[in-house]
């Protein structure tokens, strides 16, 4: 075997890799060989197959098995003895691939970009601030009020009462375009908070005003991206019964509502409630953190970065930055979106922090456990209630899930250990002061 190096500029690579037909042929015979005392073929014993005939019958499948086998190894070696690790997936081409015949060379081009060399890391100077939270009893009783109105029941409101936004009206209706009532355009005694948004964009706000006992006529019209096609874009009618009109009431602050959403009492949910305070601005603190941290990593050293990697991270990002914008497509039947300068530098940030936290994670022996692994994928199976089986056997037959799934998982462990060789202060705030600080980091 032969490997000789036909490009080598930056981080791109090439080499032409060239199997002699003997070296090939060689492999057949090995495999032949292996798999003659197994094979029983018509007017042979088992194990006495000629190997002209084995060489006949399976000969031209097992060279396609033995070209392979030629290159992967190739591969492998090239890579050991070099010491590149590829960005992407080697880029691997057969020279005279339709022309090419038995008792020919194998002659296959290469091609990748290796990772870069990173340097060494200086940590030592690193210092953040981590924002403290206390769950005040402001903050407790605010929680406590929302759960009270989350839990909420509604009383039947004066005879003659206007509904108003945030009732609840007892409604029969019936719809129709064009005078032709549609499919799943019905309902009886259906109860509608006004205002909840649950409706037809335009529907809640013609039922305020409305009293127990009246025909309303809602007019509205269907937005275009519509889930039913043949209702999209087009405007309805829907003929109203309000049965009843009923104003919300909270429910009170005391062990029954404690008991409703699973405490012993007022005083343990308050505990939990706290304590869930607590845990939410953690998370929100760390975001902080990491912030501060990313930004000075990204400062401490500068290498070259594998195109391919940046090309694919801006298109990433200009995709899911798409999206975001136009949130009523959910599918990918758009035009291409090219990437913008902003995101092609976001994406060499991202790259280069992603490649150096690999390095510093490596060099620390940083590893996701498999009992890690298995929390996240119970964590994203919840994501799925009823497929969950379904889920865990595509995780399991799918390495390219997996690794996202372990990727951030690592990310955050490589972090962990950065922020516990630095120089961190505690710096004890007020709820407002994180909340600007996490809106903060949006508009960089």
């Amino acid at each position: 075997m032969q490997v000789t190096e036909t490009l080598n500029e930056g981080l791109k690579r090439g080499y032409t890799i060239t199997v002699p037909a003997a070296d090939l042929d060689a492999k057949v015979e090995a495999k032949l060989l292996e798999a003659q005392p197994e094979v029983e073929i018509k007017g042979f014993r088992k194990g006495k197959v000629p190997m002209a005939i084995l060489r006949k019958q399976f000969g031209q499948r097992l060279m396609g098995d033995a070209m392979q086998d030629a290159i992967d190894g190739a591969m492998n070696e090239h890579f050991e003895k070099s010491g590149d690790r590829p960005a992407l997936q080697p880029k691997i081409e057969m020279k005279g691939g339709d022309t090419w015949k038995e008792g020919d060379d194998l002659v296959v081009d290469m091609s990748y970009e290796k990772l870069p060399e990173i340097p060494e890391a200086d940590l030592s100077g690193i210092t953040l601030e981590r924002l403290v939270v206390k769950a005040d009893e402001a903050a407790v009783t605010e929680a406590l009020e929302n759960l009270a109105k989350a839990g909420q029941t509604f009383e039947d409101r004066k005879k003659g009462s206007k509904a108003k936004d945030g009732d609840q009206v007892v409604i029969d209706f019936k719809g129709s375009v064009d005078g032709v009532e549609f499919e799943g355009g019905a309902g009886e005694d259906y109860p509608l908070v006004l205002g909840s948004g649950s409706f037809i964009p335009g529907f809640e706000e013609q039922l305020v005003g409305a009293k127990a006992g009246e025909d309303v006529s809602v007019t509205v019209t269907f937005p275009e991206n519509y889930g039913a096609a043949h209702l999209a874009g087009k405007e309805a009618v829907f003929a109203c019964t309000v049965k009843e009109v009923k104003a919300p009431k909270a429910a009170e602050i005391d062990d029954e509502l404690a008991k409703k959403f699973g405490a012993e009492s007022l005083e343990a949910l308050k505990a939990q409630v706290s304590e869930r305070l607590e845990a939410e601005y953690s998370g929100a603190s760390r975001a902080v953190l990491k912030r501060s941290l990313l930004d000075q990593l990204d400062a401490l050293v500068k290498f070259d970065l594998p195109p391919s990697l940046v090309e694919a991270e801006a298109g990433q990002i200009a995709h899911q930055l798409w999206h975001e914008e136009n949130p009523n497509v959910h599918d990918h039947n758009h035009g291409a979106i090219e990437p913008t300068e902003e995101h092609n530098k976001l994406a060499e940030r991202r790259v280069r922090l992603g490649l150096l936290l690999a390095e510093i994670g490596r060099k620390a022996e940083v590893q996701v456990t498999d009992a890690e692994l298995t929390q996240a994928v119970l964590a994203q199976a919840r994501q799925y209630p009823g497929q969950e089986r379904q889920f865990f056997e595509f995780i399991q037959k799918n390495p390219q899930a997996q690794q996202q799934l372990r990727a951030p998982i690592f990310e955050d462990k490589v972090v962990d250990h950065i922020v516990a060789g630095a120089k961190v202060t505690d710096k004890e705030v007020s709820k407002d002061d994180l909340t600007k600080a996490v809106d903060a980091l949006d508009e960089m």
